[in-house]
């Protein structure tokens, strides 16, 4: 899945397959202006920020069980969020320093360390970095992922995938190839 926010003209958070197929909104009221986005693999929860309303929330994969870590001036001038653990990490950009919020209550907020310019932030983890199996993208014998000719998509499961083109090609009516 791809999950991402959209602040256009009306604020969400949507997901979707990885060919952009089965675009569903997750969240799409009480949110003004999120920015950055995180996920908890693990446990299938997306965190927001929302610059606009100060605040950090959460709801899992289907937009159920919302609810807000923190609010208010505290968490002012930041971007960038990540998970990891108990904690959430933001860039303040204020004052250029990395904070690190309780996930669950929104409390122990800490100044962790100082940067020159940051504006994102990510944590690699290892448990989250699956092994990976067999897909629908894998190259075949002739070079070509998932036998397509440019560009292979991932599509609602990891045995589907889509065929795409890549700018001023189409695809042709097999599917795969594109002219």
């Amino acid at each position: 899945k791809l999950f991402f926010t959209d602040y256009g003209n009306a604020a969400k958070v949507e997901r979707c397959d990885m060919d952009g197929m089965n675009r569903t909104w997750i969240v799409d009221s009480k949110i003004e202006q999120p920015t950055a986005l995180a996920l908890d693999l693990i446990n299938k929860y997306v965190y927001w920020l929302d610059i606009y309303l100060d605040s950090v929330e959460v709801v899992d994969y289907q937009g159920r069980k919302r609810h807000t870590i923190i609010k208010g001036r505290q968490i002012r001038h930041l971007c960038g969020l990540a998970v990891f653990e108990n904690s959430l990490y933001t860039v303040n950009s204020d004052n250029l320093s990395i904070l690190q919020i309780n996930r669950y209550n929104g409390s122990d907020v800490q100044a962790l360390a100082g940067l020159d310019n940051a504006k994102e932030i990510r944590v690699y983890q290892k448990r989250t970095q699956t092994a990976v199996r067999s897909h629908a993208c894998e190259v075949d014998p002739y070079g070509m992922p998932g036998g397509c000719s440019h560009i292979c998509l991932l599509s609602s499961t990891y045995k589907a995938r889509t065929c795409r083109c890549r700018t001023g090609f189409i695809l042709g009516t097999d599917g795969r190839s594109c002219k």
